[in-house]
C-alpha cells in the first residue's frame, strides 16, 4: 500500500475511532515491515503470514530501538497502553484491509503478552545485581595516598 492510501486509511480509521492517534497506525506498519525484515520473510521475498505474537516480538524490538527510555512514554502519547490496544490498532488496518489475517487471528490475540513496564520500562532500570555489589575500596597504595600535611593545606 502506497504512503498516500495508507494516510487516506489512517484518516479515515481516526474519524471513527479516534482512541488512537494516527501516528501509532503509520508506527505499526513500520513495525509490521520490521517484523518481516527480521523473519527473513522466505524465498525470493515472499510474503508470509506473521503471528500475532510474532509482530508483539517486533513491537517490542522495533520500539526499543527507535525511541529506546521513552518508548512507553511514547506509545501512551499516541493511546496505546498495553499489547491489547496495539491489538485493537492492528485489527483497524485488518478491517480495512491494509493488513490481512488468517482465520485462527483475533484481538484476544494480544491480551496480556507483556507489560509495557515489563517490555519498555525495566530494560532502562539499574540491573539489581549493580545495586547490591560492595562498594569500591580506595586504594592505599603509596602513589594515591596523599602525605597528611597536605590533605591539611587543601
Amino acid at each position: 500500500m502506497s504512503k498516500l492510501n495508507l494516510a487516506e486509511v489512517v484518516e479515515k480509521i481516526v474519524q471513527v475511532d479516534s482512541r488512537y492517534d494516527y501516528r501509532s497506525y503509520e508506527f505499526v506498519h513500520e513495525v509490521l515491515q520490521h517484523t518481516l525484515k527480521s523473519l527473513k520473510r522466505g524465498p525470493h521475498g515472499a510474503h508470509r503470514h506473521v503471528s500475532p505474537q510474532e509482530l508483539l516480538i517486533g513491537l517490542r524490538d522495533y520500539t526499543l530501538k527507535e525511541f529506546g527510555p521513552m518508548s512507553k512514554f511514547v506509545l501512551n502519547d499516541w493511546g496505546v497502553k498495553s499489547c491489547e490496544d496495539f491489538g485493537h490498532v492492528v485489527f483497524n488496518l485488518v478491517n480495512e484491509r491494509v493488513f490481512g489475517k488468517t482465520d485462527s487471528d483475533s484481538p484476544e490475540d494480544f491480551k496480556n503478552a507483556f507489560t509495557f513496564d515489563d517490555a519498555f520500562v525495566k530494560p532502562y532500570l539499574p540491573r539489581k545485581d549493580k545495586l547490591n555489589a560492595k562498594p569500591m575500596r580506595r586504594s592505599t597504595s603509596p602513589r594515591t595516598r596523599r602525605p597528611a600535611q597536605a590533605e591539611e593545606e587543601i
